[in-house]
C-alpha cells in the first residue's frame, strides 16, 4: 500500500508578475501547457489523477501503458500530460480526450499520443514517501529514478530544472511559443500539498477589447455572476469567446443595475454560450443576451481555438471603443 492515496492534493502555484531572482532560493522549471497529473503505481494498480482529483487514466491509455513499462512496482510521480503538435503543445487535443466514447479515445491515443513530463517525485521505488524532504532532495531522487527507469520509455520524460537564474531567463524567451510559462519552486521546504506557499508561476499576460454579449446571474441571488464576452468575425457575426467573473459583491449589484435595462436578444449572432462543461454538470447554462453596446478590456493568458481558455480579468470599461472594432484580429497568433 502506498503512503499517499489517489486523492492526495498536489502542490499549487501562486501567479506572480516577475521571475524571482534571489540566489540560492529557487529551482526554476518550464511550465508545460497541459493537464497537471499525479501518476500512482502500486504493483499492477496504476492511476492518473488530475489536480482536482478527476480520473484521467481512462482517457490516456498510452500513458498508463508507459507507466506499466517502468521497471519498479511502486512510485508516485508529479507531472504534466501534454500532446505535441508541431513545435508546440496542443491543449485543444488534450480536451478532445475527455470524451465518453472509448473507441474515440483509443483512436486519438494512437493518432496523437500524450506524453507525461515528470517534475517531482512523491513516493520512491521502495514505497517511501518523499513529501517531507526539501525540493532539492526530491529532485535528486527523481533524477536518479529517471536515469535508472525512464531512459527507454518514450511516453515519459523528465522535465529540465535549474537553480541558475540565467537559465530561467533563457526559458522565459520561449514563453508564449513552446512554453506555457515558468515555474519557480522554493528550495529547502517540503512538498506543499494543496497550497501555494512553495511555488510561483509566471506567464506573459495579454489584453483584448471585447463586447459584452450577455451575462449570467450568480447562483446565490439576483446579482451578476459573469459577463459573457464576444468578438466579431470577418462576416460581422459576434461569437462568444469567454467570460470574466472576478467581481466584488458590491460590484455585482451595480453591474445588475447597469446591465438589466440592456437585456435584448440575440446578443451573440454567431457561436453562443451554453455548451456544457466536460468536467461539470452542475454549472447553470442559463444566460441573458444584451444589446451589443458595452465594451471592456480584459486580460487573458491563453487562447484555445477561438476562446479564452481560462476566465479573464476585467481591466477597464472602454466607452471610447466601438463594438464592431472588437474583432478576432486582436487574438490571432495568441493560440497556444
Amino acid at each position: 500500500m502506498l503512503p499517499i492515496n489517489t486523492d492526495y492534493s498536489p502542490m499549487e502555484a501562486q501567479l506572480v508578475a516577475e521571475v524571482p531572482s534571489q540566489p540560492g532560493t529557487w529551482q526554476y522549471e518550464p511550465k508545460w501547457d497541459g493537464f497537471r497529473c499525479l501518476a500512482f503505481r502500486d504493483g499492477n494498480n496504476l492511476a492518473l489523477r488530475s489536480k482536482t482529483g478527476q480520473i484521467l487514466d481512462k482517457y490516456f491509455p498510452e500513458v498508463v501503458a508507459a507507466l506499466a513499462q517502468v521497471g519498479c512496482n511502486r512510485f508516485v510521480l508529479d507531472g504534466e500530460l501534454v500532446i505535441n503538435y508541431g513545435d508546440h503543445f496542443s491543449f485543444d487535443d488534450l480536451l478532445q480526450r475527455i470524451h465518453p466514447a472509448a473507441s474515440r479515445i483509443k483512436r486519438l491515443s494512437l493518432e496523437k499520443p500524450a506524453t507525461f513530463i515528470v517534475f517531482d517525485m512523491l513516493v520512491d521505488e521502495q514505497g517511501n514517501s518523499l513529501t517531507r524532504f526539501p525540493m532539492e532532495v526530491r529532485r535528486e531522487r527523481l533524477e536518479s529514478f529517471a536515469k535508472t527507469y525512464l531512459n527507454d520509455i518514450a511516453r515519459i520524460q523528465l522535465s529540465p530544472a535549474s537553480d541558475d537564474f540565467a537559465v530561467a531567463q533563457q526559458w522565459w524567451k520561449l514563453v508564449g511559443e513552446q512554453l506555457d510559462g515558468l515555474v519557480a519552486k522554493r528550495l529547502g521546504i517540503p512538498y506543499q500539498s494543496g497550497n501555494r506557499t512553495g511555488m510561483v508561476k509566471i506567464k506573459k499576460l495579454r489584453t483584448a477589447d471585447c463586447v459584452i454579449g450577455g451575462f449570467r446571474y450568480a447562483s446565490n441571488g439576483p446579482v451578476i455572476g459573469s459577463l459573457l464576452l464576444g468578438l466579431y468575425d470577418d462576416q460581422g457575426l459576434l461569437h462568444h469567446c469567454g467570460y470574466t467573473s472576478a467581481f466584488k459583491s458590491d460590484e455585482r449589484k451595480l453591474l445588475a443595475k447597469r446591465l438589466e435595462p440592456l437585456i435584448e436578444p440575440p446578443g451573440f449572432t454567431g457561436n453562443s454560450p451554453g455548451a456544457p462543461s466536460r468536467w461539470s454538470t452542475k454549472r447553470s447554462e442559463e444566460w441573458y443576451p444584451l444589446r451589443t453596446e458595452l465594451v471592456i478590456e480584459v486580460q487573458y493568458d491563453h487562447v484555445t481555438g477561438d476562446r479564452f481558455r481560462h476566465g479573464t480579468r476585467l481591466l477597464r470599461w472602454r466607452p471610447d471603443k466601438a463594438p464592431r472594432q472588437c474583432t478576432f484580429e486582436q487574438i490571432r497568433g495568441a493560440t497556444n
